[in-house]
């Protein structure tokens, strides 16, 4: 894994993060609308990149005062910028949770640093994923947005082996911009532009997911009925 990046390299990263940029502008979005005519006959309906939020829930451990500061510092390294620490909204006595009580870390990006950490994660940090064979396509909202999850900050490239005293995760949401005509206003609509967007992106969408091990739609179909008939049986012995 590398730690460090010399010159060259952080040049070649930021010509990787203008490219995306511009490679969406003037190479998907022309292409979309051009072999894509009945989806996307108005421009503006062309899905696009809204914003994408990085989340990280520290719990009790938040209110250790180092803790809470490692924690901030390495969101700033990876995110390039400052993140806001989330609070509870109401106690919760089983948990030993007070109204108001620091839990965890949020950020939010937009414009350039929301393609810089895009661009980050498709060519650097899903590589460093051991076993990696792409994500979920299950993993897209009724909204079309995408979220999924990473198991440790190791991946990235600004954060130091010998810094880590405990491996941590991100919660990842990338929220899309859909401004569908009212015909495609459906969830399944917004699901399928998420999905177009982040294929033309290079994103690491499994297609098959969780259905890879079955042959046909038959064995899928099959499964299904099982799964409904061992629950009408449970339900019964209720």
């Amino acid at each position: 894994m590398l730690n460090q990046h010399s010159l060259e390299e952080i040049a070649d990263i930021h010509n990787l993060l203008r490219d995306i940029k511009i490679e969406y502008n003037e190479g998907i979005k022309p292409i979309l609308i051009k072999n894509s005519q009945k989806l996307f006959q108005n421009p503006h309906t062309v899905p696009k990149l809204k914003k994408i939020q990085i989340n990280r829930g520290l719990g009790l451990a938040a209110q250790n005062t180092n803790v809470l500061k490692k924690n901030i510092e390495e969101f700033e390294r990876i995110t390039g910028q400052k993140p806001v620490i989330t609070r509870a909204k109401k106690a919760i006595a089983g948990f030993k949770i007070r109204e108001n009580m620091e839990l965890g870390l949020s950020v939010t990006l937009r414009g350039q640093k929301m393609y810089t950490f895009l661009a980050k994660l498709i060519f650097f940090t899903f590589a460093q994923i051991r076993d990696f064979r792409g994500l979920s396509l299950r993993s897209f909202d009724k909204a079309g947005n995408y979220t999924f999850g990473l198991k440790e900050q190791l991946i990235f490239p600004e954060v130091e082996y010998e810094e880590v005293e405990q491996t941590q995760g991100f919660t990842i949401n990338i929220v899309l911009e859909n401004s569908l005509p009212s015909y495609r206003s459906k969830s399944i609509d917004k699901i399928l532009n998420g999905m177009i967007l982040l294929k033309f992106l290079r994103f690491p969408l499994n297609d098959y997911g969780y259905y890879d091990k079955y042959s046909s739609i038959i064995e899928i179909n099959q499964a299904w009925d099982k799964k409904k008939h061992l629950k009408r049986k449970r339900w019964s012995q209720e």
